[in-house]
């Protein structure tokens, strides 16, 4: 079946921060100049409301409230003499987003399901219990043979002398992860603080209480921050809402697989770091969009409970000072996470309609993927054959390494794995499929050098490529991410 019935499996990051400020309801973002600032400030409102009962007021770090609800910006709040700046609380989203687009094509789609009604089936799944009891095996992994990715990059020569531990936690920070999926459960990050049992006998992890006081309930193996509970499952979307509707639900299990799919257990495939853990934080929703507070959010919970790499498969396509457009707050976030050393992987961005760009010089270059900062490694995608990917982003100055992320396999929500988001219909790929991989070497490496800086991690990864053709005077490292060259630096 070709792809005649899909547009846009490779689609452009959103265009532009889709809030504006011409837009009739925006939510604003407001820093102050210090926390007394803004604490003192919100002694004159009320936490959850506002002046207008219509308003909300929320933090969204100690410095930073979101102020959202109908006429956000009359706000008594937003007055305050000792606001630092204002900025709406701008959408982002996935890389990649799938849908038929007119009426010719969706009414081939709906021939095509009318002539397949299994694919019409209900979606099955969402939000699970956490399970206690992760599986465990010893056998080879049977699927590797389909990860041309991993053996490419030397994979196999790699994981046997890498160590069998579980130090460095990886934060997706996506979509969700299906972590009940066999090979995902036994390398999901657990927080010592909310497992165990608690002074009353009870299950921390399902007691109602945030016993850990980071400020999140029965956060066990991370926080959804679009749906603001402590399930950060990847929403299943039945198959033909996925064709008519977009979206991209199944995006963050994706990822996950790619970083620390368990390795060595009898079951599946394996990640670029079989043995790391994976923190699932979930802002962005089954139909492919989150906004700026809840990425923060993300950013900052991963940081302060402990991930040492932050993999970002996500962005946005243009971001103009001149125009005010500039995401400061976002910014931030990463240079916070830049000052506790950890590293911000992200996806160079798919260009437009399909067609990579220069992030060096497009009047709209992908962001974060551009920002400039020391903890940002920003990654292209190269297929089979050393290939850049046509869709791909590229930047001698701001995009550093390529890496697998055309037609990927790898975990699927519901225990499955693919490298067909839709049967027949379309492919994994993507520069958000690239990242992974490099956020999971990362991983590898840490793991084994403990002791090196993030700086120092960043670079290992980036002279330790392979130089291709393809990558010359295209990114900054001029090769393709490698972990036999790579453990050994």
């Amino acid at each position: 079946m070709k792809a005649l019935f899909l547009v846009a499996a490779i689609a452009t990051a959103m265009p532009g921060f889709a809030q504006t400020e011409g837009a009739k309801n925006i939510n604003y973002l407001v820093k102050f100049k210090s926390t007394s600032a803004l604490q003192a400030a919100l002694k004159k409102s009320v936490m959850g409301t506002s002046a207008n009962k219509d308003q909300k007021i929320e933090m969204v770090t100690e410095q930073m409230v979101l102020i959202s609800g109908k006429n956000a910006a009359t706000a008594p709040l937003m007055k305050n003499q000792n606001i630092e700046y204002i900025q709406p609380d701008y959408e982002l989203g996935l890389i990649e987003t799938y849908n038929a687009e007119g009426k010719d094509q969706k009414a081939q789609v709906m021939d095509y399901l009318m002539s397949n009604p299994q694919l019409l089936a209900k979606a099955k799944g969402d939000n699970p219990i956490i399970p206690n009891s992760p599986l465990a095996g010893n056998a080879r992994d049977p699927l590797v043979n389909k990860q041309w990715g991993m053996l490419d990059m030397g994979a196999a020569d790699a994981w046997p002398k890498a160590k069998n531990n579980k130090t460095i936690i990886v934060a997706v920070i996506d979509s969700g992860v299906d972590y009940t999926h066999p090979d995902l459960i036994a390398n999901m990050w657990r927080n010592p603080g909310e497992t165990g049992i608690d002074t009353q006998g009870k299950d921390k992890s399902k007691n109602g209480r945030d016993d850990d006081g980071n400020g999140y309930i029965d956060d066990v193996v991370g926080y959804d921050f679009a749906a603001n509970d402590s399930l950060p499952y990847d929403k299943s979307t039945p198959t033909w809402q996925l064709f008519l509707g977009g979206g991209n639900p199944g995006h963050g299990t994706h990822c996950a697989g790619n970083v620390a799919a368990r390795g060595n257990n009898g079951v599946g495939i394996s990640g670029v770091a079989p043995n790391a853990q994976i923190m699932a934080l979930r802002f962005i929703s089954e139909k492919g969009s989150g906004v700026t507070s809840a990425a923060i959010k993300s950013i900052r919970y991963a940081v302060d409970n402990g991930a040492k790499v932050l993999n970002n498969s996500w962005g946005s396509m243009g971001e103009n000072p001149s125009e005010g457009s500039a995401n400061k707050a976002l910014r931030e976030a990463i240079q916070y996470a830049e000052s506790k050393g950890v590293l911000f992987v992200v996806a160079a961005g798919n260009g437009y309609q399909g067609k990579g760009y220069d992030n060096d010089t497009a009047a709209r270059p992908a962001y974060p993927a551009s920002y400039p900062y020391s903890n940002i490694i920003s990654v292209a995608a190269i297929d089979v054959n050393d290939k850049l990917g046509k869709f791909s982003n590229w930047g001698l100055k701001t995009v550093h390494i390529g890496a697998p992320g055309v037609k990927i396999y790898s975990t699927v929500v519901g225990g499955k794995y693919s490298d067909q988001p839709i049967p027949f219909l379309a492919v994994w790929e993507g520069t958000s499929m690239a990242a992974p991989h490099v956020a999971g070497a990362a991983a590898l490496y840490w793991a084994q050098n403990p002791n090196k800086t993030m700086a120092e991690v960043k670079e290992a990864i980036l002279k330790s490529a392979v130089q291709i053709p393809a990558l010359q005077g295209k990114v900054a490292s001029g090769g393709k991410l490698n972990l036999t060259n790579l453990m050994k630096y």
